[in-house]
């Protein structure tokens, strides 16, 4: 893992951070998609992937169109910021790609022109897909991208010789954010060195849900979580920050660059953190790697661990090559395909066979990093990727995030930060 290149930050950032919507309609039928022949050009868009990866896609394309001679694929990589605006102008066109590598937080707004896949890919063709990963890429009940990777599950993350003045058990590590808010709390006590920067962290909205609060009305229409119980909550959260239990950047906006991190060694402890922490602090901090004890991440109240968002693919309702973009589609994406992308980079796959391979399965050792991997691949089944299912998550995410941020500083009162956010979310959903 550690000899694993880094991935291109836009796709690695959304696979990691970006909070993950699946919305829209059926939106009608695709076209004769029995009439198309399997011959043809493929036109498929990956996300930033040319510059380090380069040789791994044109690989996979060479192997397709040697076994699939009637077909050429055009591959086309688009930065990570430019990807949703050259996809909508391309859907307005109708000059569209024929299969397309999207961030699950940008299937929302493209849902409605999406092909449904059930009549490209049969039960067989997904069965090896994690089922907890693919089920949320349906919307009445049908199939509008399949997984590819995502970020994996998280892993707690501490320094041993810090949290273990706070009476930290490694074989008993906290299980929920509240049980992780309050040995961050002991341990700035004890040391001096703050806690964590795990609230709000890059989505607050996915930490209200470890609590098990509800974002949304059932229709979707409305926000949910102004409650008394949700400030009370807020409270604890602001209680834990003055003390330091919170480190005084958690408020940063730029949650990729805190002022307090593990890595700086300002901080003591990841409650539920990504695996490329780990990478970058065995790269950057080798003294804070070795005092690392790596645990199971924090749960939810379903026992399970949230996953923010995954990267798709899908294809346009317009591609004209719909059964060739398909078949495509399944070798890019199939197990094998997988997992020799993720001996490339730290990523996880969406297939369940990837993850019985040696690389993953045969993991020994109590190195922080192999210990992580094996933590994170007994996770997968576990991940709970549940988007809140509009066309405009990541911006009701930000303004909750802002809106926690706010009241963490003082410059609102519980009870006024979330007001501000649900009016927020009900203009937004309006």
């Amino acid at each position: 893992m550690s000899r694993r290149r880094t991935l291109g930050a836009g796709a690695l950032a959304l696979a990691l951070m970006s909070s993950g919507c699946v919305a829209g309609t059926s939106g009608g039928t695709s076209t004769a998609v029995d009439d198309q022949p399997f011959e043809g050009e493929v036109e498929f868009w990956t996300i930033n992937l040319k510059k380090n990866f380069g040789a791994y896609v044109d690989g996979l394309i060479a192997q397709y169109q040697k076994d699939h001679p009637k077909v050429t694929v055009k591959w086309v990589d688009v930065p990570g910021q430019d990807i949703a605006t050259k996809l909508l102008g391309a859907v307005a066109s109708g000059d569209v790609p024929d299969a397309v590598n999207l961030a699950s937080s940008d299937l929302g707004r493209f849902a409605p022109s999406l092909a449904p896949l059930d009549g490209l890919f049969k039960p067989a063709d997904l069965a090896d897909f994690q089922p907890n990963l693919i089920e949320p890429l349906r919307v009445s009940g049908k199939l509008y991208a399949v997984p590819w990777y995502n970020g994996g599950t998280p892993v707690g993350i501490y320094r041993r010789s810090v949290v273990s003045k706070a009476g930290f058990d490694e074989q008993a590590p906290p299980k929920s954010y509240a049980e992780a808010l309050e040995l961050a709390d002991k341990v700035y006590a004890e040391t001096k060195v703050y806690g964590s920067n795990d609230v709000p962290g890059p989505n607050a909205a996915a930490v209200l849900r470890y609590y098990g609060v509800e974002l949304l009305s059932a229709d979707k229409k409305k926000a949910a979580f102004n409650t008394p119980e949700v400030a009370e909550l807020l409270e604890s959260f602001k209680k834990s920050y003055d003390k330091h239990g919170l480190a005084p950047g958690t408020v940063s906006k730029d949650v990729r660059n805190y002022p307090q991190t593990l890595e700086n060694g300002q901080l003591a402890m990841g409650a539920s953190a990504t695996a490329a922490t780990l990478v970058n602090i065995q790269k950057n901090a080798p003294d804070v790697y070795e005092d690392l004890v790596v645990t199971e991440p924090v749960q939810t109240k379903t026992g399970g661990y949230l996953l923010l968002a995954q990267q798709t693919v899908a294809i346009p309702k317009a591609s004209k090559h719909q059964r060739a973009a398909a078949e495509f589609v399944k070798f890019f994406t199939n197990g094998a395909n997988q997992l020799a992308f993720c001996k490339l980079v730290p990523i996880y796959p969406s297939t369940v066979s990837s993850t019985k391979d040696a690389f993953f399965a045969g993991t020994g050792g109590d190195d922080p990093m192999a210990v992580a991997r094996r933590v994170i691949v007994a996770g997968l089944p576990k991940l709970e990727y549940v988007p809140l299912g509009t066309s405009k998550d990541g911006e009701l995410a930000e303004s909750l995030a802002e809106a926690v941020r706010a009241f963490l500083q003082g410059s609102k009162s519980a009870k006024e930060a979330l007001d501000a956010a649900e009016k927020q979310w009900d203009d937004a959903l309006a």
